[in-house]
């Protein structure tokens, strides 16, 4: 066990994403960029560690209006134990009908593309929202691990799992243990693979997407910089929140 078996497990993941999945991940991008393109949304969804893509997708540095973000402080934590802790996380995430709550406050459309992240892919958070998602008509992608799916079956009453909900399947090529790393005499391992994975998912999906709407000739308007870029003016990153502001009023 060492950082080297880490990356020595690590990075062929990060390539497998790269041979298996850019079928999906473009197919995927072709449908953000039409929603974008229309004036509408790529919602983004996850619960528990699943929401650090959603958070790394928008608002980021390198990333643009119209990617949209649905989060709920309830299905993170901001504590270990108690209020906000991450048992009463994973009580919530595993409870069906909390997700439909959620989504009153949220105005999905036909149009619309849902992308939902879930390694397991089998808590009731990801399983709602993406069938939700299908219900409203939209094109909803999925962010999980194949080879979970394969091992275990749903516990939703839908007797479905994310991958199977989903329109367009993205696989995070993570174990369904997620961790890599072997500790010696212990059946357990550490150093989890899926958020490497999906934050990579995610960054690629972006890429491919900007160039979907640079090929529609939707070219971003203003995009989300560091202030370390002298070339861009300082009220720009003012301005794509103005943007962003309108935008969720369109909603």
């Amino acid at each position: 066990m060492s950082a080297n078996e880490y990356f020595e497990k690590a990075l062929p993941i990060l390539a497998k994403i790269q041979t298996t999945q850019m079928d999906a991940i473009q197919r995927a991008a072709k449908a953000c960029a039409a929603s974008i393109a229309a004036g509408r949304a790529a919602h983004v969804f996850g619960s528990g560690h699943s929401v650090i893509p959603v958070m790394d997708i928008f608002p980021r540095y390198g990333a643009y209006v119209g990617f949209h973000p649905i989060m709920d402080p309830r299905t993170m934590w901001f504590n270990i134990v108690g209020p906000g802790g991450a048992r009463e996380l994973l009580w919530i995430e595993r409870t069906e009908g909390y997700v439909r709550q959620v989504l009153l406050s949220h105005n999905l459309d036909p149009r619309d593309t849902l992308i939902v992240y879930s390694h397991g892919g089998m808590n009731a958070s990801p399983v709602e929202m993406a069938l939700a998602g299908k219900e409203k008509g939209l094109t909803v992608v999925g962010v999980t691990s194949v080879a979970n799916r394969q091992r275990n079956q749903p516990t939703h009453s839908s007797g479905k799992g994310l991958a199977d909900a989903a329109d367009i399947v993205i696989d995070n090529c993570c174990p369904p243990e997620d961790a890599l790393v072997d500790v010696a005499n212990r059946p357990e391992k550490v150093s989890a693979s899926s958020t490497l994975a999906a934050v990579t998912i995610t960054m690629a999906l972006l890429a491919e997407t900007t160039k979907e709407l640079v090929a529609m000739g939707k070219t971003p308007e203003r995009i989300f910089v560091s202030p370390n870029i002298a070339e861009v003016p300082l009220e720009n990153n003012l301005d794509v929140f103005r943007d962003y502001a309108r935008f969720e009023k369109g909603l």
